[in-house]
């Protein structure tokens, strides 16, 4: 077989065969193809889809690409979180430890950012020394000891994905519903996992701009799921606005800490009681959802959550003193106010247009090598809804010497006094279990 006559078939729009598939991710694995031929597949595929028995096949592609853990030896259910990216979303930090905090195991295999949205190992690296770099044996034993680890991909964990993730992310082909669902699973299923509940965001902040594509990509993930015997919960979420106040990696990790201490924006405690909640349903720790947020709300009024948290940090190489000193987290040699330059009702902010402007300050790539700098971000001051006077504060920036024209601008232009205001202030659209 060569690359080019699957390339172009499915450019033509014709079904590839089982053999093409596997045929093309071993090349993908052993890089025999190179990532020219790689991206142009996916380009194909962005624009022509794959169906069901094609997703399903490329989805076990990418998993058998390598390692598939056996967690067995835990005997505590074992069940994972994977949002589809969103602007100021932190939640899996304080989700993990909390989920942990009641009996769940949570073994994350986590990602970096993509596109617009911001990445959670990139968050977790903020905190001074944590190291996501582990190996399987390691990340195996901690899930026995502490019940919680949230690392990044090995080159032995759906290693395939990987290249494809990296390579999605400069070529523009993120928003593909099959491109989408096979890296979540395939990531997902190597995990070891009984079960999955998955935030599938909808916005103008999302890579799902409209509730049916959100929908869609849910119903794929179950499916998958279902064809390899895990039970999937999916919770269509708002992300029309900025998740929390800030937007930035150390900014979100502090943001992440208030959660674990009792506190942090109502939005962010909504989404991660909901997710938390759907996650003890599913391990069968609780048999009612109302039960079920409860003992969420519970640990993280408790500090149960936050010790857990704490002891991820340091078995992981970071300082655990974070939890206690949220100074000792990087931070920024700049403030900038963006004040409001009209009075009235705010209608919207466009989250994906936040997203940008912390690529522009340095807190999320252009390219695949750029480094990430962990101090800047966005402070949303006021939320869609309120009544603004002109001068008011929206935002505060929070950079250095990177991109302050560039994000103030976009910045401003992100906050809309035009159209009707939201009604409802919840975060949650739908949930399919």
């Amino acid at each position: 077989m060569l690359p080019q006559d699957i390339i172009r078939k499915k450019k033509n729009n014709e079904n590839l065969t089982s053999e093409e598939l596997k045929f093309f991710m071993d090349g993908i694995v052993d890089q025999s193809i190179p990532d020219y031929q790689v991206s142009a597949l996916l380009m194909a595929i962005y624009f022509n889809g794959l169906n069901a028995d094609e997703m399903a096949t490329w989805t076990e592609a990418m998993l058998f690409s390598g390692d598939v853990l056996d967690l067995s030896h835990i005997d505590r259910p074992k069940v994972d979180k994977h949002s589809t990216g969103g602007v100021g979303d932190k939640i899996s930090l304080p989700l993990a430890p909390a989920v942990a905090a009641c009996g769940v195991a949570v073994p994350m295999v986590a990602g970096r950012g993509l596109g617009h949205t911001g990445g959670t190992l990139d968050k977790l690296e903020a905190i001074p020394g944590f190291s996501v770099n582990l190996s399987v044996d390691q990340f195996k034993k901690q899930v026995d000891k502490l019940g919680v680890c949230l690392m990044g991909q090995t080159s032995d964990l759906a290693p395939a994905d990987k290249r494809l993730y990296a390579l999605r992310d400069v070529t523009s082909t993120v928003e593909s519903i099959p491109l989408i669902a096979s890296s979540i699973m395939s990531k997902k299923l190597a995990e070891g996992i009984d079960a999955l509940v998955l935030d599938c965001k909808t916005g103008n902040g999302a890579f799902c701009e409209s509730l049916k594509m959100a929908q869609d990509l849910a119903f794929a993930i179950q499916a998958i799921g279902k064809g390899r015997g895990k039970k999937v919960t999916a919770l269509i979420t708002d992300m029309n606005s900025p998740i929390g106040w800030a937007v930035g990696n150390a900014l979100e990790v502090k943001e992440s800490i208030e959660v674990l201490q009792g506190k942090g924006p109502k939005d962010t405690v909504e989404l991660t009681v909901a997710l938390g909640g759907e996650m003890l349903l599913l391990a069968g720790i609780c048999q009612k959802i109302e039960e079920a947020n409860s003992k969420i709300v519970e640990v993280l009024q408790n500090g149960k959550a936050l010790s857990i948290f704490a002891n991820m940090i340091e078995a992981q190489g970071g300082d655990p003193k974070v939890c206690e000193d949220l100074g000792r987290l990087p931070s920024s040699s700049k403030t900038i106010e963006i004040k409001s330059k009209e009075s009235g009702p705010l209608a919207r902010i466009d989250s994906r247009q936040i997203g940008i402007a912390g690529i522009h300050l340095g807190a999320g790539r252009r390219q695949t090598d750029d480094v990430i700098n962990p101090g800047v971000g966005i402070e949303i001051k006021r939320k869609p809804g309120e009544s603004i006077n002109k001068g008011d504060v929206l935002a505060l920036i929070h950079a250095d010497d990177k991109g302050i024209a560039e994000a103030t601008q976009i910045i401003e232009s992100a906050f809309s006094f035009e159209g009707v205001p939201p009604t409802n202030d919840s975060r949650i659209v739908e949930i399919h279990r």
